[in-house]
């Protein structure tokens, strides 16, 4: 499975964890909206789509199922944010995704 497009969405609030949302499509036939980029402890890492349940706590709702394809995710998402980070960031980084 290739990854055909990566898009970023900056996070409104700028001095969080969350620094952007990211969109990701697979072989120009599925798309996956809202993985978060996140700054952790140890760097960037990439948060699957989550829901919150009854309880209170999230569980995804899509995610992949081998380290090697969440490491390929994380990898492609992390890239596109540092790109776009680094050559402009005011005008490149498009404003978070509007709810659909």
């Amino acid at each position: 499975m290739k990854i055909t497009e990566v898009k970023i969405y900056t996070a409104r609030e700028k001095s969080g964890r969350l620094k952007a949302y990211a969109t990701i499509v697979f072989d120009n036939a599925f798309i996956v909206r809202d993985l978060k980029v996140i700054e952790g402890d140890k760097g960037l890492f990439v948060s699957m789509p989550s829901r919150r349940r009854k309880d209170g706590s999230f569980r995804d709702i899509a995610h992949p199922l081998n380290a090697e394809t969440r490491q390929h995710i994380e990898e492609s998402i992390i890239a596109e944010y540092k790109n776009m980070e680094h050559t402009a960031p005011s005008a490149n980084l498009a404003d978070e995704p509007a709810d659909d």
